[in-house]
């Protein structure tokens, strides 16, 4: 018996190929989303610190002036409070920012998500396929190989019956 090969084996090797290629792609983007979530908590922490140190310098404010202290420290605390507001609206923006890029990566992630289950889903209507296909050849080489034996059945009957035919003679 002959050894049936797939006609499509060669498309079904290459959309394996591009479900592995789409596999690294996803990883990929997941690791790039967690290098930007990683960078989000860094921006988080220095907006923290930022935000901490403003309610310190308000706090020591509050206490200088419930105490009493001359216009020109208030004035300087006050002017040191805008720089540091200055600051913190600039780390504000950084997490925004960085919550944006967050966001694309997810969308990335996503795509190559889509991407990878759309390729899965050719490759698999393709395994389907061969199994169908091979399933189909196997009975027809059946069929084949029964023809063969009932042709061969009969040659071996029609000798025999010539063999026996020429020795009655």
């Amino acid at each position: 018996m002959a050894k049936i090969v797939y006609p499509l084996k060669q498309i079904l090797d290459v959309k394996l190929r591009r479900v592995e290629e789409a596999e690294k792609v996803l990883k990929e983007k997941r690791e790039a989303l967690e290098r930007e979530q990683e960078k989000l908590v860094a921006r988080e922490k220095d907006r923290d610190k930022v935000l901490t140190h403003k309610r310190d310098k308000l706090k020591q404010l509050r206490e200088e002036l419930d105490h009493g202290t001359t216009t020109d420290k208030i004035q300087q605390m006050k002017a040191y409070l805008k720089v540091v507001d200055e600051k913190l609206k600039a780390e504000e923006k950084k997490v925004k920012d960085q919550q944006q890029q967050v966001k694309l990566a997810e969308e990335q992630v996503e795509i190559a998500k889509k991407d990878l289950n759309l390729k899965r889903l050719e490759v698999d209507k393709l395994q389907m396929h061969q199994k169908d296909w091979e399933q189909m050849m196997l009975k027809e080489q059946e069929i084949m190989d029964e023809r063969e034996q009932d042709e061969i059945g009969n040659i071996n009957y029609l000798l025999q019956q010539r063999t026996k035919n020429s020795a009655e003679r």
